[in-house]
């Protein structure tokens, strides 16, 4: 099993999401919980592609962090 990031952010119209580590991988949602979803659908619809086309599934690579900086 991989973990890969995934990127939330909260838009005029609900969440959207993407993966830098898997390159044109995206979803959007209304909810949070609903984008959530459908990213992980979206992953896996993405990594099957790359298995049937006999590509290298790519490796997570990306951390993350929070930075506390004075408001």
């Amino acid at each position: 099993m991989k973990k890969y990031l995934v990127i939330i952010e909260e838009t005029g119209a609900g969440y959207s999401a993407y993966s830098p580590d898997l390159p044109d991988c995206f979803s959007s949602g209304w909810t949070r919980q609903e984008v959530e979803q459908n990213m992980r659908k979206a992953i896996a619809h993405h990594l099957q592609g790359l298995r049937s086309g006999g590509e290298i599934l790519p490796e997570p690579h990306t951390h993350f962090c929070y930075v506390e900086v004075p408001a």
